[in-house]
């Protein structure tokens, strides 16, 4: 295992508790931006969680890929699914996306472990 995704974001709760606070209104606006975003319309929530961690993968963020794999696992995304996501982000990020794109398979695998009660 490279990295314990779950325990990656669970140690970003308080950080991010504390920004709430200390920056309330931009995040405030931030989290009406998230759900606005992510609300079902022509697109389901689930495909734009799955396009959330493409983008993760591409952009090479850490907590995004840790907190919208387990998106994707609460939306009932399945494994296919995320890895066709991934071969999108390879190819809009090219070779660092690949290893970006490992990371989060390992993550989604990892929440969808925790969901189911085993290990990965």
């Amino acid at each position: 295992m490279h990295e314990n995704w779950p325990e990656l974001a669970a140690g970003l709760s308080a950080p991010l508790r504390e920004l709430r606070t200390g920056a309330a209104d931009v995040m405030k606006g931030f989290s009406a931006l998230s759900r606005a975003a992510l609300e079902a319309k022509a697109l389901d929530t689930k495909t734009k969680e799955l396009i959330a961690l493409g983008i993760a993968v591409a952009t090479r963020c850490d907590a995004c890929v840790a907190f919208h794999a387990e998106a994707a696992v609460r939306q009932g995304a399945t494994r296919e699914e995320v890895l066709e996501t991934m071969g999108m982000a390879i190819y809009m990020g090219a070779g660092p996306s690949v290893m970006y794109a490992a990371q989060a398979l390992e993550a989604f695998d990892q929440f969808k472990a925790r969901a189911a009660g085993t290990s990965a």
